[in-house]
């Protein structure tokens, strides 16, 4: 049996969540994944002005704070924090454990940055087509600002090999990095699809943080302490069976149903939650309490994966400004209504959206609202447009409100700013278009392999 915790979910998650794992309790390894589809293009922005960055910073302190004991309990760390810029997240960790007198054996899994590559691709036939919309690639080609293929496990599972403290990838899916370890610990065959499966439902419950251990659950109120909340630690068998849990001492809470909400989290078919290493049908999963805070998985099945990678793009989409006013009653909704036809009024027309909405009355429930009334308001006044000056006119108009209306609203944050909108591109390519390469960093990537071999 071997121990896998997770220390954080997204990029900007809980700063302390590493600390607590790993000085809670020896775990074989830790996993943190810090990439979702907008951050790769947030990251491609700040490589660009910075060829330095590119990567999740935030992972470097939660790491100074623990790797002397990572490395005196040999608990390996599996992240995607490297981004679009692995090398230079190794580099970082490099200096900063260098400063300690360490020196960690770092490896890298790296290939997975297409965005100068595109057009090749399609060339060799990746196509790139929107995989929901089915329009054509040509329609945002010079207009991409990140494109990242999402690799699986077995990237990582050749840096395992090489015995390392930790492994820095980039855009490897949530789950590959959590099952990898599985795969090397137990010698589990790329081909034995149930156990794959296993692997793959065990990384989905860890891969979104304390939402598996009482965090955003439904039924908050039994939760007896948000405190210092444990993140989930997966006990896995070799047989595939796995036990959900935390360190003892921890808030929040593991039961059923706050393993079971995380499954239901961006699961889409039930029967065929697709990743590049294996087809889990979820509807297979059986769940049980197995003491406090522990909740045993097992039954799950799975079959051959698609001989296809998903591609993450991100590309400019124009433009947005938002700006906000708090209106106080009485008759705060009516007032509400008042300012926005007055604004929209001076507005016009020359957007290609715009979104007016009434936080505090019926925003986030729309329909659901039974009532016309609320004490306080904010009205939130949003606009899309192509050209950057119609939104700057759009935000300046924003303070002007306070006098031009009913009496008791001030503005809040001042003018709104313009901001670029990006959107998201995703789309399918062969597996055979694109490999993915593992390197050891010792100031500079060395022994480069590349991975030919996919599942």
């Amino acid at each position: 049996m071997i121990k896998i915790g997770n220390a954080g979910g997204y990029w900007g998650d809980d700063p302390t969540a590493l600390r607590r794992q790993i000085f809670g309790g020896r775990l074989d390894y830790v996993t943190m994944d810090f990439l979702a589809e907008v951050t790769m293009s947030i990251m491609q922005k700040q490589r660009s002005r910075n060829p330095e960055l590119g990567y999740a910073k935030d992972f470097i302190p939660m790491l100074e704070g623990v790797i002397e004991k990572l490395l005196q309990d040999k608990t390996t760390i599996i992240t995607n924090a490297g981004g679009v810029n692995p090398e230079a997240c190794a580099a970082a960790i490099t200096e900063m454990a260098k400063a300690k007198g360490l020196t960690p054996k770092i490896m890298v899994v790296y290939g997975d940055d297409i965005l100068g590559d595109t057009d090749r691709l399609v060339q060799a036939g990746a196509g790139l087509t929107n995989m929901e919309t089915g329009e054509d690639f040509g329609k945002v080609a010079d207009r991409l600002q990140s494109a990242n293929v999402y690799f699986g496990a077995v990237p990582v599972v050749e840096a395992l090999k090489e015995n390392p403290d930790i492994i820095i990838t980039g855009r490897v899916t949530d789950t590959g990095i959590t099952l990898a370890a599985m795969i090397h610990e137990f010698g589990w065959s790329l081909d034995d699809w149930n156990k794959l499966a296993s692997g793959i439902v065990a990384g989905h419950v860890l891969e979104c943080g304390c939402q598996s251990t009482g965090g955003n659950f439904t039924d908050w109120q039994k939760v007896k302490s948000f405190a210092d909340i444990g993140y989930p630690i997966v006990e896995m068998s070799q047989d595939g069976t796995f036990v959900v849990t935390k360190h003892s001492g921890t808030g929040g809470l593991v039961s059923v149903d706050t393993v079971r909400e995380q499954l239901f989290y961006e699961m889409g078919d039930p029967k065929a939650y697709i990743t590049p290493d294996v087809v889990a049908d979820f509807s297979t999963i059986r769940l049980e309490a197995a003491g406090a805070d522990r909740v045993r998985v097992f039954g799950v099945e799975g079959v051959e994966p698609t001989p296809l990678y998903k591609v993450s793009m991100a590309f400019s989409d124009g433009y947005k400004a938002i700006g906000e006013i708090a209106i106080s009653g009485p008759d705060a909704r009516a007032k509400a209504a008042c300012f926005a036809k007055i604004f929209w009024d001076k507005a016009g027309s020359d957007f290609t959206e715009t979104q007016t909405e009434f936080f505090g009355w019926n925003a986030c429930h729309r329909s659901m609202g039974h009532t016309d009334q609320g004490h306080e308001i904010i009205l939130r006044l949003g606009a899309r447009s192509d050209d950057f000056a119609t939104l700057r006119k759009f935000g300046k108009l924003v303070p002007s409100l306070i006098l031009s209306g009913p009496p008791g609203v001030c503005v809040l944050g001042g003018v709104p700013k313009v901001q670029e909108v990006v959107s998201y591109w995703p789309a399918l390519m062969p597996k055979d278009l694109v490999q993915p390469k593992i390197a050891r960093f010792d100031g500079k990537l060395v022994e480069e392999k590349t991975i030919t071999t996919t599942i």
